[in-house]
């Protein structure tokens, strides 16, 4: 099948493009959200992260959400608080395209350094994060929830830019 003839809805096919995460998106944001973690950010998280200036993202194909980030910026640093995939385009370098996008953002802000934290179990991302050049560089325990009051270590990550 040729480009021209691919169907609309494959990221191939169209334009893939960053564009703000505002508070009109958050409806289709939230739906992906919670299709894709266990324990989602509300809109309250969002509408907090947005309102505090953070740098917030869509990565679109057309108008399909792809995925998203949110990062804040802290003197010389930037922490990546949120970024997802919409699990119809999992494994296809998304995650890539959209730190390489806030690693480049952050380069202009003047930051030295990218951090974040990730579930020690979700053994996918931190794949990807190191495979985008984080190393662990700590271990927070019982930073996430897990249910019935159970909770799970982070490893904090970082990267020098």
């Amino acid at each position: 099948m040729s480009e021209a003839q691919a169907p609309a809805s494959e990221p191939s096919a169209l334009e893939v493009r960053l564009a703000p995460l505002t508070l009109d998106d958050l409806t289709q944001v939230i739906a992906v959200e919670q299709s894709v973690y266990g324990h989602p950010w509300t809109v309250g998280n969002f509408k907090d992260a947005l309102a505090s200036g953070y740098e917030a993202q869509r990565l679109l194909a057309g108008d399909t959400l792809i995925g998203y980030f949110v990062a804040m910026k802290v003197v010389d640093e930037v922490h990546l608080l949120n970024i997802t995939v919409a699990l119809p385009y999992r494994s296809q370098g998304w995650a890539k395209v959209m730190l390489d996008a806030l690693a480049l953002w952050s380069r202009g802000q003047g930051c030295a350094w990218l951090w974040l934290e990730v579930r020690a179990s979700n053994q996918r991302a931190i794949h990807v994060y190191q495979s985008h050049g984080f190393r662990q560089v700590g271990l927070r325990k019982d930073y996430y929830p897990v249910g019935r009051g159970l909770r799970e270590a982070a490893l904090v990550m970082s990267q020098k830019l």
